[in-house]
């Protein structure tokens, strides 16, 4: 190839990969990696969720979240992300972006807007996958799939847009940095509405449902803590302060909970679990999401110090009753999301934000604005949950039955197993497989 067409080539590429008008390179650099990171959170999800389950669910529980890469992520690109950010009414966005109709390298803020998509998207893939947690071990697959694709399309994108897409609550001045109300409360009060709806499981109060591999939960705690900062330091769509303040106090209020809830366990039973110390690390950061760019990095300390107390009491609460919130998410991200969004109402501070100061700082009427909010957001989110899910049970059924809840669903609903003893511990075979050729000799032969 000559040296002249190498160089028309490359002038081509350069040319073709210019930023548009408006589009910052430092902003978007930010950005590439912040949505990175909250991706990585749904895999994260599937280890923390999964290491809390029998070992015969640990497949399925993975699943579940790995599944809502594809359904969710596939539905936001076609409808959701029109029906959160479209142009609309103040309670739904408009159809202008369906399809991704309108969607390319053009500025959305500083950022190209086919990476405004991608971050948003990241979000709703993982909300809609937090909601596993309270139905695991029990729910069948295809199901699940039917309701996770509905969920991100009819609960998560119509709260999306009410809060950041120019909808009601946005206008209303409620503030929520990073998803406190859009992610956590709307994912938490789903999940309740999904255990209530769903009942126990068979083995829920007759023996004991124990984790079968801690390290992995610790390890999903980790990775969900480091995607933590795309989550939070991104949602500031740029490389500026907001991002600084928001990633430095997704650092600090974490570790107040688990400083907090490690001394509730120590003067409660006289030991720290290591299930606790992955549980305080998500509840702190749950909490902290609505608040992380709005609050100063000593209010984040102590408004993770103050989260560990609600979610930790409502956990032992949980426990003692009926109600089988498998993997505690409304206790985790429910409580934790209503206490980080009320407690936002508290300590924001303008000084910090440009934006609003909360109670502490003279405008009280912020808290009524956060807990207007947040009551919003349950409402819709436990009728809209409860009416999907009797939606798709009219269509096919919601639980496994006894026997596949027994052997595992594992086995029952992914036809794999996550461990197996040398060669296997059980062997499925199709209903049409062929019949395998007697090696008997026939009548009259030797």
């Amino acid at each position: 190839m000559r040296k002249g067409t190498l160089k028309g080539i490359a002038a081509l590429g350069l040319s073709g990969l210019a930023l548009a008008e408006g589009v910052n390179g430092a902003d978007t650099a930010w950005m590439l990696v912040s949505t990175a990171l909250v991706l990585l959170m749904t895999p994260a999800l599937a280890f923390f969720y999964g290491g809390l389950v029998r070992s015969k669910n640990a497949l399925n529980t993975m699943m579940m979240s790995f599944a809502a890469l594809a359904f969710v992520g596939v539905g936001w690109a076609l409808l959701g992300y029109t029906l959160a950010f479209g142009q609309g009414s103040p309670l739904l966005g408009g159809l202008d972006h369906l399809f991704l109709k309108g969607v390319g390298l053009e500025a959305k803020g500083t950022i190209p807007h086919v990476l405004f998509l991608a971050f948003q998207g990241t979000f709703a893939i993982i909300t809609a996958a937090l909601v596993s947690g309270s139905v695991v071990e029990r729910m069948r697959f295809p199901a699940y799939l039917a309701f996770l694709t509905l969920w991100g399309l009819l609960v998560y994108a119509p709260v999306a847009h009410w809060v950041w897409g120019g909808g009601f609550l946005g206008a209303l001045g409620a503030l929520d940095f990073a998803g406190g109300t859009v992610v956590h409360i709307n994912a938490g009060v789903a999940a309740l509405v999904g255990a209530l709806v769903l009942g126990a499981r068979k083995d829920y109060g007759r023996q004991a449902i124990l984790p079968h591999n801690v390290p992995f939960t610790l390890l999903g705690a980790a990775l969900l803590w480091f995607g933590w900062f795309g989550f939070n330091g991104g949602s500031a769509l740029a490389a500026n302060a907001s991002a600084a303040l928001a990633f430095a106090n997704t650092m600090l209020a974490p570790a107040a909970t688990l400083l907090v809830w490690t001394l509730l366990d120590l003067l409660r039973t006289g030991k720290a679990t290591a299930v606790g110390a992955a549980t305080a690390i998500v509840v702190g950061l749950v909490a902290v999401t609505p608040a992380a760019g709005f609050v100063s990095p000593l209010s984040a300390l102590l408004l993770g110090a103050l989260a560990a107390f609600p979610s930790y009491y409502v956990l032992l609460w949980r426990a003692r009753t009926r109600l089988d919130d498998s993997l505690d998410v409304f206790a985790g991200h429910g409580v934790g999301g209503i206490t980080g969004a009320l407690l936002t109402g508290v300590f924001a501070e303008k000084s910090w934000n440009g934006v609003a100061d909360g109670l502490l700082f003279g405008n009280p009427a912020q808290l009524g604005i956060q807990a207007v909010a947040v009551g919003v957001a349950i409402l819709y989110s436990a009728l809209a949950t409860f009416l999907l899910l009797k939606l798709v049970g009219l269509l096919t059924p919601l639980r496994a039955g006894p026997k596949e809840e027994g052997v595992g669903l594992d086995v029952s609903q992914h036809g794999e197993e996550a461990y197996t003893s040398g060669e296997g511990a059980i062997l499925l075979l199709s209903e049409k497989a062929p019949a395998v050729p007697s090696l008997r000799p026939k009548g009259g032969e030797a």
